[in-house]
Formats: C-alpha cells, structure tokens, sequence
C-alpha cells in the first residue's frame, strides 16, 4: 500500500513541528505509529476512512483528534499548543459594572491577577489559581485548521468553573492586564483588557486602537500582514522562504496585496495576543523595547501614564465602543486617539467627523497612520480588514470632489477606496516618504498659541527625545503623515519632521463653523516623547487645556 499524506502538523504560529509522534487508531487497535517530517508532513500507510488520531511531541499539549482519510479529503492540518503560558479576555473591552471572562492556557497551576496599569502598574486583586484536580487540566487545545477566522474557543478546566473565570469590570476606567504567573516554573503572560466607565465621568475620552492591535495579531499563522487572505495549507518551514510577503518576486507580493485580491478572511478578537504582553518587571517611565510594543498597547500606556502624571482625568474605550456608540462623544469636551490607530469602522468615522464638523467636538490625533484601512465588525468578536475591497466605480464620484477618479492611485488610502480620505478629518494622511524614520520637529509658526511656554522660535527643534527604542531620534517617525489634498481649507501647518526625503510629519490645526478643533501631530512615535522631551508635554498640556477649558 502507498503512503498516504494524511496532513500537517503545526504550532500556534503556524511553524511546522517535526517529529511529532502520531498514533492512529480505529475501532479500538493501534493501525501504525509515525512521526512528521521536518515541512510538518504526516505520512501512513492506511486505507480510506475515519481514524482517531493521537499527536504527542515534548514542550506541546498531546491532543485527540478524529480525521477521515481518502483520495477526496484535503489533507488535516493539525494545530498544537505550546507549553505557554497564553491569555486572553472575552470580550476584550467591558463598562464598569460588566462581566468578561479571561481565558488562560497553562500546563501547570498558574495564579492570575488583576492589574491597572496607569502612572503605575496597580495590583487590584487576586482572580484564580488557574488549574483543576486532574494533571495538566488548564491545558488548553487549538482548534485544528484555521482557528484565526473563529477564534481558539478556550474554556475553563471544569463547567464549575466559568463563574470563577468571569470577573466584573472594576469601577474605575483604564486599561487594566492580568498577569499570569506559573507556580513552577515561573513563566509569566499578561493580556490587556480595556474598562470603560459605566456613565462618562470626565472631561476627556481616550480611544485604545484595539481594531490594530488585532491585525496586527498572527497568532494562529495570520494576521493583516502575514496570509492575510487565508491560511495556507502547508505550514511554514521558514518564513522568508516560505511566506509571500517576504517573496522576492515582486509579482508575487502582487499577487497577494494587488488590487484583485479582494476577499480577506475575518481575524477573530478570541485568541491570545503575545505583541500586546507587557513584561513583568516593566515601568511606564522605561524604553519601549521591541518591534510591536511600539505600536500597541505597551506603547498606548505609556501615553495612559503620562497623562495621569499630568493630573488629567480621562475616561477610556475601546475601537468597538466607539463603533457601537457605548462612547457618547457629546458628554466630552475632547477626544484623544494616539499612537496607532490605523483600522476603523465607516461608523466610527462618521461619527466623530459628525461630532467635530457639526457639533463643535475637539479631536487630538496623537498618533500616526491613523484611519488608513476601514474595517467590517463582524459578530462574535470577529473583524473583516477591507485592505483591496474594490474601489469606486470609475465613473463614480466621491462624497467630497466633483472630479472623477480615473485610476486607483489617485486614492490617498485604503479608507480613501471604500469610504473616505481620512484627511478630511484628520487634515494628514500616511504617506511612504519618512517611513522607519524618527527626527525632531522643526517650527513653522512659532506664534500659534499650541507653543505658548515653549520659547520656541520659527526653525527651532524639538522632539529630539523619545522612550522608543525601534525606531529612535525624534518624535516624528516610524511612520508619518502629511498635509492630505483633503484637508480643510482652514488648516494651518504649525510644524514639520526633519526626517529624510521630506518625510517628517507635518503638524497641523484647524477649526471648524460648529467651533469643532482638530490637532494631529501625524507621528507613531510622538507619544513616546511625552515623559522624556522638553517640548511636547508642554505643546500637549497646550492643546488639552485649550481642548477642556
């Protein structure tokens, strides 16, 4: 009999594990033991049918799993755990008052507390010793396949257990973690949950870019960036060989963020989010180390802390809160999105251009390549990136010009193809130019009221300090926004990046016939600036102040 591919075998990242040990069995007897190859492939000579199949490999969760074999079956793609320890809440954000529950994989017992990370990190209380009476019962599974579109469905030890694992929204907004901590071994997690007041309470709102954090999430081997339109059969062996992202044939990078690639599988909210870990002995006065903790919510706090540092009251939500009008815009004097907040919704787009053009709202964009990409908030905690959605109809014109668009270039963003240029609010847009890149800002209009205290004169820099350690050198950088051919007539230019190529971001202010503002400093790296510049606290407190008064 010829060997049969029944499937592969892989880990959370989607890696390829070798030498898995699989036993396959049916109607009680052992058929045939083999182990996988070093691409994860699974081979056996058996015939056609329905088997049960036991994976086992050192420093990953055994599992069962029931699989038909034939010539008509594609083959499985078996997924196994790590030893962890993983988290994650369900839902991610909650208002005060409500319930979610966290959702924890660890081999051993694992102690899971819960924390407000604020000017300090906040320990608020003890939640579970993570465990049941059987050995390795707060193990958790994946699901096999592709678990990133659906979530991994983890649930408690024991049905006894789902109430301890629900914990009530705490009554103060914030952004809160649970940590986990094994009893053992002492490897640590911790997983970030987003508390918005139960009645608006202060006089600021800030948004956290939770619709970023997932995207950027491959947890399960896809996110917006790697397989973004589905999961690949075969799992990664290597990712610069394997994965067309890092292809170095242009055409097949083409051929996976072209323009005819439309239909992009949803990501799921349900799943662990190791970029958004914050480890345990870091301060929110220290460097922000690493790739994706300058883009998520390690760097998000970072801002949280520095603005209770300062005495500002703030009440905290989440991208989804905003969607769904949980955020009530009329009850605040301003609105802050920072740092990243580059995936929203056409519904929370037009709810805040609403507030600000019509009924006199104040927006601080403190951040950069902000409302680049819409997205679709699908149920059950799922979201659809609409990253090649086709565009307008080329005889079609826009909300806001009366010029037709005769090609897709002519669109400043993704946002730009399915709703809007987000410049129209913002005033900027992300471009290229300055991409991973930091430098200071150079002053355009010293005499703006946003540089009273500063003493900075017209060509004076600023920004020259940052706690970012990626891309270090200046509040404007890693990627920066500029001037939008959509921006507001009434929009003044107030500082420029000194970055190479022209690519420092560009500063801006306008005011709106409803008494709205909008200030945007167009720069990821700007909130990292806050605790260790000069300048930009002073320009900050400026606007806030201004914003609330």
């Amino acid at each position: 009999m010829d060997s049969t591919l029944v499937g592969y075998v892989s880990d959370e990242m989607n890696v390829a594990l070798n030498d898995v040990q699989v036993e396959i069995r049916r109607d009680g007897s052992v058929i045939e033991v083999v182990r996988s190859s070093p691409a994860g492939c699974i081979f056996a000579t058996i015939e056609a049918g329905q088997y049960e199949m036991i994976l086992a490999k050192d420093g990953y969760g055994s599992k069962r799993v029931e699989v038909r074999v034939g010539a008509d079956v594609p083959p499985h793609q078996f997924r196994l755990l790590s030893e962890g320890p993983f988290g994650y809440m369900s839902p991610i954000s909650s208002q005060s008052g409500e319930e979610s529950e966290f959702r924890v994989h660890s081999v051993e017992e694992a102690r899971v507390t819960l924390w407000r990370y604020g000017l300090e990190k906040e320990f608020i209380r003890p939640l579970d010793w993570h465990g049941e009476h059987g050995p390795q019962t707060g193990k958790q599974l994946l699901p096999d396949g592709d678990f990133t579109q659906s979530g991994v469905d983890w649930h408690p030890p024991h049905p006894a257990a789902y109430a301890a694992q629900s914990v009530e929204a705490p009554a103060r907004t914030g952004l809160y973690y649970l940590h986990v901590e094994q009893k053992h071994t002492d490897r640590f997690f911790s997983f970030p949950w987003v508390v918005a007041p139960a009645e608006p309470g202060a006089d600021i709102a800030v948004l956290c870019s939770t619709m970023t954090w997932n995207a950027y999430n491959n947890f399960g081997g896809r996110s917006n960036y790697v397989n973004p339109a589905s999961l690949p059969t075969a799992p990664v062996v290597d990712s610069h060989q394997d994965l067309d992202r890092y292809a170095a044939d242009p055409s097949v990078r083409e051929t996976l963020y072209g323009p005819e690639n439309h239909e992009y599988s949803p990501l799921s909210f349900e799943r662990p989010a190791p970029y958004n870990a914050v480890d345990r002995d870091v301060a929110v006065r220290d460097p922000i180390r690493g790739r994706f903790d300058t883009y998520f919510a390690p760097a998000e706090w970072r801002f949280l802390g520095w603005l209770e540092a300062e005495g500002y009251e703030y009440d905290l939500y989440a991208d989804d809160q905003l969607h769904d009008g949980t955020l009530e815009l009329d009850a605040y004097d301003a609105l802050v999105i920072h740092t990243h907040p580059e995936y929203w919704s056409s519904e929370m787009y037009d709810r805040v251009k609403t507030w600000v053009q019509d009924r006199g709202g104040n927006l601080a964009y403190l951040g950069g390549n902000g409302i680049d990409c819409e997205v679709d908030v699908l149920a059950d905690n799922r979201v659809r990136y609409l990253n090649k959605s086709q565009p307008r109809s080329l005889s079609e014109t826009s909300d806001y010009d009366d010029t037709p668009r005769s090609r897709d270039e002519s669109y400043e963003t993704r946002f730009d193809r399915t709703h809007e240029s987000g410049g129209n609010l913002l005033g900027v847009v992300t471009t290229l130019s300055g991409l991973m890149t930091a430098a200071p800002y150079e002053v355009k209009d010293e005499s703006h009221w946003v540089f009273e205290g500063t003493e900075l004169e017209r060509g004076d820099l600023f920004g020259t300090e940052t706690l970012q350690e990626r891309i270090a050198g200046g509040a404007s950088g890693q990627e920066t926004d500029k001037i939008s051919e959509h921006a507001p007539d009434e929009l003044s230019l107030l500082a420029k990046g000194t970055n190479p190529n022209e690519g420092g971001a560009e500063m801006v202010y306008y005011e709106t016939d409803s008494g709205g503002t909008v200030f945007s400093v167009g720069s990821i790296t700007y909130p990292a600036s806050l605790f260790v510049d000069e300048h930009t606290p002073v320009i900050t407190k400026n606007v806030l102040d201004r914003f609330t008064e």
